[in-house]
């Protein structure tokens, strides 16, 4: 997988550099990872693949002899500056790591389930919102109050109609405690990645050519 080659790459109208979903996401698992490395202590790289190709891409030298301080401080720059994620967004993180991984033998299986939770979470906002996907970009502020909507729906609603939405959503509220995010977080989290997703399209379709 690569990560983070289209990063600054692609520019937006106002001249601002953005990343697709791919990067979003490897981004996010760099600050993960490096939040890790601090807490425990890692020394040694190979434990985190995302972190080490993220020091090797960008090449971020290792700050005062501790693995992740210098890759926490750099994805999260680049995270908030390019993406316009929130100080709250990195402190949710931060509490959850501290919150469920004590061990090293902890990581491995923290980091399963927060890809189960996240793999999950956009399936299921796949499912729900569809023609809303559809809009067109210029709708942020709409598109963003929709998101937060089916996000605490999602949190909070009962009962759904259909047994497969109705299974993964508890599935999703039983990550979501285990974790520790909010609503807001996994709003912030969806949002983003719809709005990244809907510019790649016509990338994929002119490759396709």
């Amino acid at each position: 997988m690569s990560l983070l080659t289209n990063l600054f790459k692609k520019k937006t109208d106002d001249g601002k550099a953005v990343g697709n979903v791919e990067d979003f996401v490897s981004l996010t698992r760099v600050y993960f990872q490096s939040v890790i490395a601090i807490n425990l202590g890692i020394t040694n790289i190979r434990f985190l693949p995302d972190v080490a190709n993220f020091k090797r891409l960008f090449k971020v030298p290792t700050q005062g002899g501790k693995l992740g301080m210098a890759e926490k401080s750099a994805s999260r720059k680049m995270l908030m500056q390019d993406y316009g994620l929130s100080d709250t967004f990195f402190k949710e993180i931060d509490a959850s790591v501290k919150k469920n991984c004590r061990t090293q033998n902890d990581v491995q299986a923290y980091l399963f389930m927060y890809q189960g939770f996240s793999s999950d979470l956009m399936m299921l906002m796949g499912n729900l919102m569809q023609w809303k996907f559809r809009m067109p970009s210029f709708f942020k502020k709409a598109l963003r109050g929709m998101t937060e909507k089916t996000v605490h729906d999602v949190c909070t609603k009962a009962v759904w109609k259909k047994d497969d939405v109705h299974k993964t959503a508890m599935t999703v509220r039983q990550y979501k405690e285990r974790l520790g995010y909010s609503e807001q977080w996994m709003s912030e989290y969806v949002y983003n990645i719809i709005i990244l997703a809907k510019k790649e399209p016509k990338q994929k379709d002119e490759n396709a050519k």
